[in-house]
């Protein structure tokens, strides 16, 4: 599963910090590459839904083979495609693999795993994954500098090899028994919505389409998704089950969660253009900044489960939220000749702050889950994680590209930047409330600590 997960950490970070030189290449704005990283992220919300259903009807270890293969054979195309439109395709077609490849994966662990164990487990199986983003940023960097972007691409061909031959001689190929019907419906009404809205959004700005399209996109969009949810509640056996919002901790992490993935979605995007385009740092010294946040996400993995059981998960989120917004705002000071050693002691203890709020939403979201509904679980916070990712990337392209034409800069340059990293501070800080309201003892089995 962690190789899995190294493959997608590595890959989505890799691009982040090419995208400068993508763009020169493709002969587009490097605000317009943000398609680039949404569609990936719409096609894991589109397929992550019927991931679930898959992993029951076909097995765990059929699914997760399957879906490593695709997620290659996207990875070739992308190194191999020439236009925006080749690569966003290319980028949707690896997105399916992923959206196959992890929530089987984690939902492998979710039903192999007692509760107790389950921050614990959550922990161990991330740290060599968050290998990826720390090797990924001067890894791409450095490719992208003294060889060719395309070569990121292809470095995934031996890591997925690796990953089916693990995958056949470790998972087990678990099946449910009693596998409900697909929700078809539901599939196409969820399809429909989440990547014509999110491509509307992110296309808005004349990037890739008219800007009459990309309306015609959001209304559309936004029409599917309401019919979904009349859908959901009047069917059965739901995609997703949207009835799952009534548990408290659950909808902490939808609704909070989501808030405050929308801010941190935006560093991956922001950061190696404000390194490259703002600063004139090469790929590869951007890149060895960037994995500093890495770095300092690994280092506080090994203490979650100590905090979290000495101050409980509602105490935990709460200050979490606080200081990971005043992490986001602070990037918006960095100027050009701040000192590198101040640039990543930031990135370091934000990497640690975004690390334990991850690591607490993610394993507060099946506090109160029983077993037969962890697919269902894992399928809701899957989508909502990605669409709040994928959403982030956009609210950081509209907001620094607002910032660049009303300050009248010709090209992007380093004052563009402070707005966005503010703006995308202040949606993360709306999350707090969601942390406010949760119970004292909320998630007191999984961390260990009881109230009073």
């Amino acid at each position: 599963m962690a190789c899995a997960l190294f493959m997608e950490n590595m890959d989505s970070t890799v691009i982040a910090t090419s995208l400068p030189m993508m763009a020169h290449d493709m002969g587009e704005s490097p605000i317009a590459l943000k398609l680039a990283m949404t569609s990936y992220l719409v096609s894991l919300a589109v397929f992550i839904p019927i991931s679930g259903w898959m992993a029951d009807r076909f097995g765990a270890r059929t699914v997760f083979r399957s879906a490593i293969g695709v997620f290659m054979l996207g990875s070739i195309l992308c190194g191999m495609s020439n236009t925006l439109a080749e690569f966003v395709a290319a980028r949707f077609l690896q997105g399916i693999g992923g959206a196959m490849m992890v929530p089987v994966g984690r939902l492998v662990i979710l039903r192999t795993t007692s509760k107790a164990e389950l921050v614990r487990a959550l922990s161990y199986l991330t740290i060599p994954a968050l290998l990826g983003p720390v090797i990924g940023p001067p890894l791409g960097g450095f490719i992208t500098t003294y060889f060719h972007w395309r070569w990121i691409f292809f470095i995934n061909v031996p890591i997925s090899i690796l990953g089916i031959y693990l995958a056949t001689r470790y998972i087990e190929n678990l099946r449910s028994d009693d596998t409900v019907p697909l929700d078809f419906v539901g599939f196409l009404l969820s399809a429909v919505g989440c990547s014509t809205l999110m491509f509307g959004l992110a296309s808005a700005g004349r990037h890739l389409v008219a800007g009459d399209v990309s309306l015609v996109c959001v209304i559309a969009g936004s029409v599917s998704l309401l019919a979904y949810v009349w859908h959901a509640f009047r069917t059965p056996y739901p995609l997703i089950n949207l009835r799952l919002l009534k548990i408290p901790t659950l909808r902490m992490n939808v609704y909070g969660g989501s808030l405050f993935r929308i801010g941190v979605g935006a560093l991956p995007f922001l950061l190696p253009l404000l390194f490259q385009l703002g600063f004139g740092l090469t790929p590869f010294q951007s890149g060895l900044l960037t994995c500093a946040s890495a770095a300092g996400a690994i280092f506080v993995k090994t203490m979650t489960t100590k905090v979290l059981r000495r101050f409980g998960f509602r105490s935990v989120l709460v200050y979490n939220t606080l200081l990971g917004a005043l992490s986001m705002a602070a990037f918006g000071v960095l100027k050009a000749d701040t000192s590198h050693i101040v640039i990543i002691l930031m990135l370091l203890l934000g990497g640690c702050v975004r690390s334990m709020q991850f690591t607490s939403l993610n394993a507060i979201a099946y506090a109160e889950i029983d077993q037969q509904q962890m697919s269902q679980a894992t399928s809701l916070t899957s989508v909502a994680q990605q669409l709040a990712i994928g959403l982030g990337v956009t609210v950081g392209g509209y907001a620094l590209q607002m910032s660049n034409q009303l300050q009248g800069h010709a090209t992007i340059v380093s004052a563009d930047f402070w707005p966005a990293f503010l703006l995308i501070a202040l949606i993360a800080m709306a999350s707090l409330p969601f942390a406010l309201k949760l119970q004292p003892d909320a998630g007191a089995e999984m961390s260990g600590r009881r109230a009073g």
